[in-house]
């Protein structure tokens, strides 16, 4: 095996979304859908190519034309699809979406007998972590096996050969049989991180006690209302073992919560928001970049935010991730880091 760190390996679920075309239009009244690809990792890896890392994703696709569609889409942007295994007998997910700004956005998974969640311990081990020097893995990929096995293994190999865990909570409520389940998992989990991203809802979800905290209006699965008290919330991760938690707070910017309990808060960029699905996943992509180039946390956040916000305004998720001079003119034009 090779000596030489490659930068970032993403691993989780990949995906054909279907955006609607009739933007502020209800979900009923949809006419027609624009064909991009998502997927939290999938978008984090592309993310994270745009700004000139070399970066791979390990997912898993079907044996299908939504499967291909996915990985020319990947080879086009320069991201390393050697790890992505084609599963015969699973199906590509997707994704349906409604764009209602400017705080609805509904969605719809496709995702039973999903290729992603079939990556298994094997696929792991072909895939060279010890190559890296990040490893960012993907809450959705442990609602079920194999993929969950192969999460925690991939980890244990990490944790192994120096290679820095990043976990995206990505709480996604209709994919897990019981919202409790999420929590369970990630706690076990999270004594290998050493970064946690995610949004105050996603925090919540990873701490909660019982299910009737949650409750999801108009479809928006991946951004449900859960009740809780943040602060104790922010206290049980960090009391986990991270070293750091990076708290999304969408146009408020971003919170870096240390172990020892300091908190920094990072501003972040005005813009009119048209579409908030991807924001995060272009945040975690920025805020990678800011880290492989050995920025502090407050700098690395900034650009996480810069590109959160780009995207926001455009109406997809992988396919609008903005490239390294866009965010830094944007930065720039925005006043600087």
């Amino acid at each position: 095996m090779s000596n030489k760190k490659l930068d970032v390996i993403t691993f989780g679920r990949s995906s054909i979304d279907l955006y609607s075309q009739n933007i502020g239009t209800s979900f009923n009244d949809i006419k027609g859908f624009d064909a991009f690809v998502g997927g939290s990792p999938l978008n984090i890896a592309v993310a994270c190519a745009r700004l000139g890392v070399n970066a791979s994703l390990l997912t898993a696709v079907g044996n299908d034309k939504v499967g291909e569609f996915i990985l020319d889409f990947l080879k086009r942007e320069k991201v390393n699809t050697e790890c992505i295994p084609v599963k015969n007998g699973t199906r590509s997910s997707a994704v349906v979406l409604g764009i209602e700004p400017p705080d609805k956005f509904p969605l719809v998974y496709y995702r039973d007998n999903a290729a992603d969640s079939q990556v298994d311990i094997d696929d792991v081990q072909r895939a060279n972590i010890p190559n890296y020097r990040i490893l960012l893995i993907n809450g959705t990929a442990l609602n079920v096996e194999p993929s969950r096995s192969a999460t925690f293994f991939a980890t244990e190999i990490a944790n192994k050969n120096d290679v820095d865990v990043v976990l995206d909570l990505d709480f996604r409520a209709d994919q897990w049989h019981d919202y409790r389940a999420f929590g369970l998992t990630v706690r076990a989990i999270l004594p290998r991180v050493k970064i946690a991203i995610g949004t105050e809802e996603e925090i919540l979800a990873a701490t909660m006690d019982d299910a009737s905290q949650v409750t999801i209006k108009d479809q928006q699965i991946s951004a449900p209302e859960i009740k809780g008290d943040i602060d104790v919330s922010i206290d049980r991760l960090l009391a986990s073992g991270i070293e750091t938690l990076i708290v999304k707070r969408g146009e408020a910017g971003a919170s870096i919560y240390s172990a020892d309990g300091n908190r920094t808060d990072v501003p972040g960029f005005p813009v009119e928001v048209l579409n908030v699905l991807g924001a995060g996943d272009a945040f975690a992509g920025g805020f990678l970049y800011g880290i492989l180039q050995g920025w502090d946390l407050y700098k690395a956040c900034r650009m996480g935010n810069a590109s959160g916000a780009q995207v926001v305004t455009k109406n997809g998720c992988a396919n609008f991730m903005p490239t390294l001079e866009e965010s830094l003119k944007f930065i720039e034009d925005k006043g600087g880091f």
